[in-house]
């Protein structure tokens, strides 16, 4: 029995691997075997044939933004961006609302004048006319608001959870190592940072998701220690939900790659899968790859297709476009031979 072949083996019997062996199963094993495995490992997780879903809407209180990401099609400066209105805002939700919808995803920019109080005033706001999970700044963003509020990372987390602030989404991880991230946002929090938000975001009694965005300037063997590093996290905390992986989407920025092949998306889908073995939920990214991918996804592993977006602009502004309604998005997942179920932010089905 040649190397790979006992990898495989220790996959099939549900038995963690290593980084190295991670890496060398995604460097030699051929997509159908990787397919299989990620499959292998949801129905050890999730037995039944559902697949879930939030109805929600993105909500991006502001575009201005310090970080200077060189990825980003979306980010503006002081003088050229906006910062959302308490109008815009509650109507913006009271849409979400009459669509459906259960749970906002409240993100920004790192803006530069912007202190903790006016967080604090937006979900006071937020709070005191609705009923609806906030699902909001990534962190970077919590990393960003404490060190320009002079606050401990763990006390602008106490202080946003106490305004209404519910969980946190796993944004701005891109690859999670310093020489990548150095290049490509200079100015955003560094690997550690990132981890230590969600750490105490965790300890504080919130759940929170994580990602990484792949397929600019990373490496293979970053994109097993990016997923080393989120497993070793949840084997201390307990805390992330889902991991959505999704592919960079360099129109309208300023790295100039080729963008990533669906093949490749669904290879390192699949690794996730395989390679978290403590994370529950593994999300498709159909905003990324549309909706024939986002449904081959859920033979790789996937079992929740995300939200119905109501609203999404970051992925949109790198002239990418795909948008479902709540109707196609279960007919999508029925037609793949699954049961649609519609889920809270905590994996609850409604």
């Amino acid at each position: 029995m040649n190397h790979i072949d006992k990898i495989i083996e220790k996959i099939e019997k549900n038995l963690r691997i290593d980084g190295k062996e991670g890496l060398e199963l995604y460097q030699n094993a051929d997509l159908m075997t990787l397919g299989r495995l990620a499959n292998h490992k949801r129905f050890s997780l999730h037995p039944e044939k559902d697949v879930t879903y939030v109805v929600d809407r993105n909500i991006n209180y502001t575009n201005i933004c310090v970080s200077g990401c060189r990825f980003c099609a979306f980010y503006q400066s002081v003088e050229k961006g906006y910062v959302i209105s308490k109008r815009e805002l509650k109507d913006k939700i009271q849409e979400t609302i009459d669509l459906g919808g259960t749970q906002i995803l409240l993100q920004g920019g790192m803006h530069p004048d912007l202190e903790i109080d006016f967080y604090v005033d937006m979900l006071a706001f937020i709070r005191k006319n609705f009923d609806i999970h906030i699902h909001g700044f990534s962190p970077p963003e919590i990393d960003f608001i404490a060190k320009k509020s002079n606050l401990s990372v763990a006390k602008t987390i106490r202080i946003l959870k106490k305004a209404g602030l519910a969980s946190i989404p796993g944004g701005g991880a891109e690859i999670l190592d310093d020489r990548i991230r150095q290049k490509v946002s200079p100015n955003k929090c560094l690997s550690q940072e990132w981890l230590d938000v969600m750490r105490q975001a965790h300890l504080a009694g919130m759940r929170s998701s994580a990602t990484m965005m792949f397929g600019h300037l990373e490496q293979d063997f970053h994109i097993v220690a990016h997923l080393e590093k989120i497993r070793a996290l949840q084997d201390e905390t307990h805390g992330f939900t889902a991991f959505i992986p999704w592919t960079f989407q360099p129109g309208n920025t300023q790295i100039k790659v080729k963008k990533k092949t669906s093949v490749e998306y669904l290879r390192v889908l699949a690794l996730s899968r395989i390679f978290l073995d403590n994370v529950d939920n593994i999300q498709a990214s159909w905003v990324t790859q549309g909706e024939k991918i986002g449904q081959t996804a859920l033979f790789f592993g996937a079992n929740d297709m995300g939200s119905t977006m109501i609203e999404e602009n970051v992925v949109a502004s790198a002239g990418v476009n795909f948008m479902l309604p709540e109707s196609e998005l279960r007919h999508l997942i029925t037609t793949a031979g699954f049961e649609p179920r519609q889920r809270d932010c905590y994996y609850h089905y409604l």
